[in-house]
């Protein structure tokens, strides 16, 4: 399974496929840690991730066989530690645009890294960096996204399949191969100094971006809108004539 050739540099020419496995994140970093020579652009994949993680600690729901679960090793020593966010705009988009080619409008990005469509998640990513001096060592993407899935716990979980209405299940293989191809681009660009463009597209296609709305910060909601993002990735939020800055789980968005 899973025998792709994407139009790739180095991103997916390295594949191990898992049966089953408590975790993708966990099993690269495993690899990594063993001291041999892990290839940038190796992805481990699996049907069955029995103990997957999204950000915020929280499991992440996914029928066996039905959806994209793997994880994507790459070495971005090109960045600092104060950038690593510039990866999660990079793989964020490059997973929207890969959608954005199947699904005709409704598609955002909820900031950090989640992927909606209108109000339902169909898809996450949860980095995890390893630091070598003031940079990036390894980044370790995993991501989780909703393809022929059609029934779900959670009201506010989607997938490609159910956007669509398509009547036969997407060729899961085919789907990779082209989303590896939409990541791998992007990172090309930060990798070749053209964040600025990225951001840009990034903001356009912000969940909620600009829009009044309730957020909730230690447990007390408050009324805000999203005007952008700083050069570490905090969000930007305004309320009562005031602009406040969020990091990764101090602000949480009230549906």
């Amino acid at each position: 399974m899973y025998k792709i050739q994407p139009n790739t540099l180095f991103t997916g020419k390295t594949l191990k496929y898992l049966p089953s496995c408590h975790s993708t994140n966990d099993f690269a970093a495993q690899m990594i840690q063993s001291g041999d020579n892990v290839f940038e652009g190796t992805v481990i994949i699996t049907d069955n991730q029995t103990a997957g993680r999204g950000q915020r600690g929280n499991t992440w729901e996914a029928s066996v066989g039905q959806n994209l679960t793997f994880s994507l090793i790459l070495k971005p020593n090109f960045l600092k530690a104060s950038d690593q966010f510039q990866l999660n705009v990079a793989v964020s988009m490059g997973v929207f645009d890969f959608l954005n080619e199947l699904i005709d409008g409704g598609l955002s990005v909820k900031w950090s890294n989640d992927i909606y469509f209108e109000d339902q998640k169909m898809g996450g990513i949860l980095i995890e960096n390893t630091l070598q001096g003031y940079n990036i060592g390894y980044s370790i993407v995993g991501i989780g996204l909703n393809i022929n899935q059609v029934e779900f716990q959670n009201i506010r979980a989607t997938s490609l399949r159910n956007i669509t209405r398509n009547p036969q299940q997407y060729d899961l293989s085919e789907m990779l191969k082209k989303l590896l191809e939409h990541i791998e681009k992007n990172y090309l660009k930060i990798k070749n100094n053209d964040y600025e463009s990225l951001k840009i597209s990034y903001l356009n296609n912000m969940y909620r971006f600009q829009e009044w709305h309730y957020f909730r910060k230690n447990g007390q909601q408050f009324l805000g809108q999203i005007i952008g993002i700083d050069e570490t990735g905090k969000l930007a939020i305004e309320t009562e004539g005031m602009v406040l800055y969020f990091d990764f789980k101090e602000v949480e968005f009230v549906v």
